[in-house]
């Protein structure tokens, strides 16, 4: 019996705490080089900065913004073996002088690459960083303005998840597949909204083992051809990352969520109604049952929500915030990185705090 695909779940994903310096800032302590590095202030309303191996160092986007692709040489200067390194940037969002941040990095490590015409897969190129081990890739593509457009994602199975966001000449919304609404329905990652149905987005085709199909709107395949895209693209493996939905109830008591691994990471997003994207994890307190959180969707400083329980197996609705898995009949989705698998390759099980 295959108890989880990844044993130490660390060699790929790591919560890092630190205190900005204003200056040349080297932040180790990871197991990996991490290839996509996610930055929040934790105690300013500052904004959430994502940096990636495939756009390059110091070129940042912001999951609460519509904003373009900045480049800031200042910023986050290189993926290094053990972290990375962030330059003398003062500002609140990355490394203000005695700020405390907290960073979110994963591990794709591979590089990608695949001509459409000559691979027959996918209507246009694209290129990246995969790990097929953990189920994650970064994908870069040029869009063609063209409704039906594929792009292959290297993963090699059906993603779960899939966030898209036009880097630039345009400002445009995140936009989010996961497997529990389908490709009928799409999420903003920057709003707050409900899901909406549309073919617009994803064409009303579900990703392959190969390619992900996009619809006509221009925040997934340009207003006109030659404008720029990023894709994280996620697959769940066992022990290790889980893609899911579930009900709250309106109670304290809420609803247990089971993953089949100690939770290191959890995002969830209410689908059937409006709410924010909470964020938890298990270095900011991470002890039940006050898991501090954010919203991926604002700027706010760290909440301190009794929001929920990080358990051995998954984790347990807390809140009866309809923000934060309560509301009562309202269906959230959810993904989730582990810091143990339940029970190991070998069968050793893990145990909760």
């Amino acid at each position: 019996m295959a108890y989880t695909d990844i044993d130490k779940p660390t060699d790929y994903f790591n919560t890092k705490l630190y205190t900005g310096n204003g200056g040349t800032n080297n932040i180790t302590g990871l197991d990996f080089q991490p290839d996509w590095v996610w930055i929040k202030s934790r105690n300013d309303s500052a904004n959430h900065n994502l940096f990636d191996v495939v756009r390059g160092a110091t070129k940042y986007l912001k999951s609460n913004a519509i904003n373009v692709e900045t480049t800031d040489s200042t910023s986050l200067t290189s993926f290094n073996s053990n972290g990375f390194t962030l330059g003398s940037n003062n500002d609140q969002d990355v490394n203000k002088n005695n700020d405390t941040y907290v960073s979110w990095s994963w591990k794709a490590g591979t590089s990608f690459s695949n001509d459409a015409s000559s691979t027959s897969v996918g209507s246009i190129d694209s290129a990246g960083s995969v790990s097929t081990d953990a189920g994650f890739s970064i994908i870069g593509f040029t869009g063609d303005a063209q409704t039906g457009t594929t792009v292959a994602h290297g993963l090699g199975v059906k993603p779960n998840m899939i966030i898209v966001k036009n880097r630039e000449p345009d400002v445009a919304n995140w936009q989010v597949y996961h497997s529990s609404l389908g490709a009928t329905k799409y999420l903003g990652l920057n709003e707050n909204n409900a899901s909406v149905t549309s073919a617009t987005r994803w064409n009303n085709t579900e990703p392959t083992t190969s390619v992900f199909t996009l619809g006509s709107s221009g925040d997934v395949v340009g207003d006109s051809s030659g404008e720029t895209f990023i894709a994280y693209c996620f697959a769940e493996k066992q022990g290790y990352s889980k893609f899911g939905s579930f009900s709250g109830n309106g109670n304290a008591d809420g609803a247990f969520i089971y993953t089949g691994f100690k939770p290191a990471w959890v995002m969830m997003k209410a689908s059937s109604a409006t709410g924010n994207w909470g964020m938890f994890d298990n270095k900011r307190i991470g002890y039940n049952v006050k898991n501090y959180n954010f919203r991926a969707d604002q700027n706010n400083a760290e909440g301190t929500d009794d929001a929920i329980d990080i358990l051995s197996s998954g984790f347990k609705i807390r809140s009866t915030s309809g923000g934060f898995g309560g509301g009562d009949g309202t269906t959230y989705i959810y993904m989730a990185f582990a810091e143990n698998p339940f029970t190991t390759s070998t069968g050793v099980p893990a145990t909760a705090r």
